[in-house]
């Protein structure tokens, strides 16, 4: 006989009871005395779940969720459920998938319990995202899970709720709590007008004030300007006397400076020209003794020394004529006579 699957199934073919061939999609012609298989679906299961757990303050609350799992390993899911199929017909044997999400099932509601009890009605409304990730963690690492060959790809938990009695009182609390809201809220805003109005009020108060001490202030300066004006005039009078006294001592005393330089110079004139002439009459009375150690006729010779020549000759006739007596004969040529007579002398 001739039997075929199609590829979103995994088969192992079984001949006397021994593994002789095992994929996807197999196709094989077999004798049905001596052959078996198993066929395990190779895409992902999504398992539905309901559960009625009781919270941590005793209120009783419905989890709805879904299961995302495939089989991972197809010879341990084998193992542990029967996927046989009737190869005349390709119906399972028994019901294999049903037992698979039983046990799922159970597992997840095994969490999902522990999880439940340990928060409290208003937590628990309100953790289906953190209850769903805790739940997945937790079955991946699951010890069952990896002996059935299952992984788990996915949780979700789509609804937690209470009881309808349950559900109206937590309705109609949370309705007062939200009107408690509202009209806090408008108490606040009422508060926070009349607030407000207050602020302003006393802002305007607060100018008026700023603006009249600021007057105030305006007025106190003008008259201190005004003070200080007054003592500025009769101190600048004050100082236009004193600086014109000043001025006038101050000349004074530039003038009796002035005189007492000029005395201290004509003493200090005085004081050179006397030393200058006591400088003249050593120098007179060094050179006269020099002249009284001298002889008559060496006086007479450094004095001819610088003679012009007539002056010379003058000389010389002066004292021809001082001793005459001495005088034998002398001999006064015409030349000598002609040069004298041609020069003139001082």
């Amino acid at each position: 006989m001739y039997m075929k699957f199609s590829p979103n199934q995994y088969v192992l073919r079984y001949k006397k009871g021994k593994l002789v061939a095992q994929g996807a999609g197999l196709a094989f012609f077999f004798w049905a005395h001596s052959t078996s298989a198993c066929v395990l679906p190779i895409s992902g299961t999504d398992i539905d779940f309901m559960f009625e757990e009781t919270t941590q303050d005793f209120q009783t609350v419905t989890v709805q969720g879904q299961l995302t799992c495939r089989i991972a390993d197809f010879e341990k899911a084998a193992a542990a459920l029967d996927f046989t199929v009737n190869l005349r017909n390709g119906a399972y044997v028994d019901r294999p998938m049903e037992k698979l999400s039983k046990r799922m099932v159970n597992l997840a509601h095994v969490l999902v319990k522990s999880h439940i009890g340990a928060m409290g009605l208003t937590e628990a409304i309100q953790a289906s995202r953190s209850l769903a990730d805790q739940v997945l963690s937790e079955m991946e690492q699951n010890e069952e899970c990896e002996a059935l060959g299952v992984t788990v790809t996915g949780c979700s938990i789509l609804k937690i709720r209470a009881n309808p009695e349950t559900s109206r009182a937590l309705e109609a609390k949370r309705r007062e709590d939200i009107l408690r809201e509202s009209d806090d809220a408008i108490y606040d805003r009422r508060n926070a007008s009349i607030e407000q109005e207050r602020k302003v009020k006393e802002n305007e108060l607060n100018t008026q004030i700023c603006v009249e001490e600021k007057k105030k202030v305006i007025k106190e300066t003008e008259l201190q300007t005004k003070r200080l004006e007054l003592e500025g005039e009769g101190e600048l009078q004050k100082i236009e006397v004193r600086s014109a006294t000043e001025q006038e001592q101050m000349r004074l005393d530039a003038a009796i400076a002035l005189e007492r330089k000029r005395q201290e110079l004509t003493d200090l004139r005085l004081a050179n020209a006397k030393k200058d002439a006591d400088a003249e009459a050593y120098r007179i009375r060094v050179v006269m003794q020099a002249y009284n150690e001298l002889s008559a006729d060496v006086l007479v010779a450094l004095a001819t020394m610088s003679m012009e020549p007539e002056k010379i000759i003058a000389q010389a006739f002066h004292q021809l004529a001082a001793n005459p007596g001495k005088i034998g004969t002398l001999n006064i040529t015409p030349d000598l006579l002609e040069s004298l007579k041609g020069r003139q002398v001082v």
